[in-house]
């Protein structure tokens, strides 16, 4: 069954201004504080929610992100892919929940059946995936996108720094629901500067994308200040380990995240 609209990753991109994009850990520190984490994150302006599914390797995590995933793959019963999909399920049944994006690994996604994981995140009102380590060209690629795309579900592709035009091309052909700009070589975590270049690597995409996907762009951004300036280049902005360093306390994330959704909203 296909996604309703509001669930749906291009709904975030709708609102005629540059999207929020928050990137909380499942589970962490436990399965009750990462559900309240997340619903303040969205009551205070987020646009769509990137929910990070805990994994014993995650390549492209920093310390802060691997730190919280080890968190909730230890708590009792663990947390990983199926716990993510329940606890998406229980957060999207609320109509004023954004859309919910996915952030996971092949393999996890191998171990749970792709055809089958497709079905069960349709069912729990997920719009999308981001799988770092799944690119267009991959050999399970495409069936994955036989399975994900006849149930709406969106598929995100990254483009990083070192991307030729070609691969960029691919990318953007590929990607449904947005295209995931990477702003620097390496993991995930705060930076105290964006690279210089960002504006023209945003601007290659843009140039390959044609009439494609829109372009949010991630990893380092962690101020209020970084936000605006990413802002005013790309369609949207994602926003990570700073927020998920927040996010033991409800109250801290909504604090945080509204001042980010001012400053992404406003630029």
């Amino acid at each position: 069954m296909a996604l309703e609209s509001r669930q749906a990753l291009a709904h975030a991109f709708s609102h005629g201004r540059p999207a929020l994009v928050t990137y909380l850990v499942a589970g962490f520190p436990d399965r009750a504080t990462s559900i309240a984490s997340i619903r303040a994150a969205a009551t205070a302006g987020a646009d769509l929610i990137e929910l990070g599914v805990p994994y014993a390797d995650p390549l492209a995590d920093g310390p802060v992100i691997v730190d919280a995933a080890n968190v909730a793959r230890s708590a009792e019963g663990g947390f990983g892919l199926a716990e993510t999909l329940a606890l998406a399920a229980e957060l999207t049944a609320d109509e004023a929940m954004p859309p919910l994006a996915l952030m996971t690994y092949l393999n996890p996604m191998l171990r749970y059946g792709l055809p089958r994981l497709a079905a069960d995140a349709a069912a729990a009102g997920i719009g999308g995936f981001i799988v770092p380590d799944l690119p267009p060209d991959n050999r399970m690629t495409g069936t994955w996108l036989a399975a994900a795309e006849p149930l709406g579900i969106d598929t995100v592709f990254l483009a990083t720094p070192t991307s030729t035009p070609e691969r960029l091309r691919t990318v953007a052909e590929a990607s449904a629901g947005f295209i995931y700009v990477v702003s620097s070589v390496g993991v995930t975590g705060e930076r105290g500067d964006l690279p210089p270049e960002l504006a023209d690597l945003v601007e290659r995409v843009r140039h390959e994308r044609v009439d494609g996907p829109p372009i949010a762009v991630g990893f380092g951004v962690s101020t209020p200040e970084q936000a605006a300036s990413v802002a005013r280049i790309a369609d949207g902005v994602i926003v990570g380990s700073a927020i998920v360093k927040r996010q033991r306390d409800p109250g801290k994330v909504a604090a945080f995240v509204t001042l980010l959704a001012e400053a992404v909203h406003g630029a």
